[in-house]
Protein backbone atom coordinates (compact mmCIF):
# COMPACT_ATOMS: atom_id res chain seq x y z
CA UNK A 1 0.00 0.00 0.00
CA UNK A 2 1.26 3.30 -0.59
CA UNK A 3 1.73 6.49 1.65
CA UNK A 4 0.51 9.66 -0.09
CA UNK A 5 1.10 13.12 1.97
CA UNK A 6 0.72 16.45 0.99
CA UNK A 7 2.89 19.44 -0.03
CA UNK A 8 1.05 22.86 1.05
CA UNK A 9 3.19 25.90 -1.11
CA UNK A 10 2.92 28.85 0.35
CA UNK A 11 2.43 31.90 -0.14
CA UNK A 12 0.45 30.51 -2.96
CA UNK A 13 -1.77 28.63 -0.74
CA UNK A 14 -2.34 25.44 -2.50
CA UNK A 15 -1.78 22.20 -0.85
CA UNK A 16 -0.76 18.91 -3.11
CA UNK A 17 -0.81 15.14 -3.55
CA UNK A 18 2.57 13.69 -3.48
CA UNK A 19 3.11 10.19 -3.97
CA UNK A 20 5.25 7.63 -2.30
CA UNK A 21 8.79 8.09 -4.32
CA UNK A 22 8.14 11.71 -5.68
CA UNK A 23 10.23 14.61 -5.02
CA UNK A 24 8.40 17.82 -3.66
CA UNK A 25 9.63 19.54 -7.29
CA UNK A 26 8.01 16.23 -9.00
CA UNK A 27 4.46 16.94 -6.61
CA UNK A 28 4.35 20.27 -7.90
CA UNK A 29 4.98 20.16 -11.36
CA UNK A 30 2.41 17.26 -11.65
CA UNK A 31 -0.24 19.96 -10.21
CA UNK A 32 0.77 22.24 -13.40
CA UNK A 33 2.76 24.46 -10.21
CA UNK A 34 6.27 25.52 -11.61
CA UNK A 35 8.92 25.98 -8.48
CA UNK A 36 11.81 27.20 -9.66
CA UNK A 37 14.44 24.62 -10.80
CA UNK A 38 17.66 23.63 -13.23
CA UNK A 39 19.31 20.75 -12.39
CA UNK A 40 17.23 18.43 -10.49
CA UNK A 41 19.92 16.84 -8.43
CA UNK A 42 20.67 18.88 -5.66
CA UNK A 43 24.01 20.85 -6.68
CA UNK A 44 22.64 24.23 -8.98
CA UNK A 45 20.41 25.42 -5.82
CA UNK A 46 18.05 26.90 -7.97
CA UNK A 47 15.13 25.65 -6.30
CA UNK A 48 16.05 26.33 -2.66
CA UNK A 49 13.30 27.00 -0.29
CA UNK A 50 12.23 26.80 3.31
CA UNK A 51 10.47 23.66 5.14
CA UNK A 52 7.75 25.81 7.65
CA UNK A 53 6.40 22.63 8.90
CA UNK A 54 7.25 18.99 8.00
CA UNK A 55 10.40 16.76 7.41
CA UNK A 56 11.98 15.42 4.78
CA UNK A 57 14.49 12.79 3.49
CA UNK A 58 16.98 13.20 0.43
CA UNK A 59 17.42 11.05 -2.61
CA UNK A 60 21.08 12.05 -2.80
CA UNK A 61 23.13 11.48 0.34
CA UNK A 62 24.09 14.95 0.69
CA UNK A 63 22.04 17.41 -1.04
CA UNK A 64 23.54 21.07 -1.86
CA UNK A 65 23.18 22.41 1.22
CA UNK A 66 25.22 23.18 4.26
CA UNK A 67 24.67 22.61 8.20
CA UNK A 68 23.93 26.50 8.60
CA UNK A 69 20.84 26.14 5.91
CA UNK A 70 19.24 22.67 7.19
CA UNK A 71 19.50 23.41 10.43
CA UNK A 72 17.05 26.67 9.45
CA UNK A 73 14.76 24.96 7.67
CA UNK A 74 16.22 25.11 4.05
CA UNK A 75 15.47 22.40 1.51
CA UNK A 76 16.32 21.84 -2.21
CA UNK A 77 12.62 20.10 -3.38
CA UNK A 78 14.17 18.52 -6.41
CA UNK A 79 15.69 15.72 -4.17
CA UNK A 80 13.84 16.11 -1.24
CA UNK A 81 11.29 13.29 -0.39
CA UNK A 82 8.56 14.24 2.10
CA UNK A 83 8.63 11.98 5.29
CA UNK A 84 5.23 14.07 6.74
CA UNK A 85 2.58 16.05 5.25
CA UNK A 86 4.82 19.40 4.19
CA UNK A 87 4.40 23.13 4.58
CA UNK A 88 6.96 25.15 1.87
CA UNK A 89 8.16 28.88 1.52
CA UNK A 90 9.13 29.22 -2.03
CA UNK A 91 7.91 32.87 -2.67
CA UNK A 92 9.61 32.17 -5.94
CA UNK A 93 7.33 30.46 -8.29
CA UNK A 94 5.41 30.38 -11.62
CA UNK A 95 1.81 29.77 -12.04
CA UNK A 96 0.16 29.67 -15.44
CA UNK A 97 -2.33 32.33 -15.67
Amino acid sequence: MSTQRSLRIEPLGRTVPVEEGRTLLEAALAQGIKLRSSCRNGTCRECLARIVEGSVRYRVEWPGLSPDEKAEGCTLPCVALPQTDVVLLQPRLEVPG
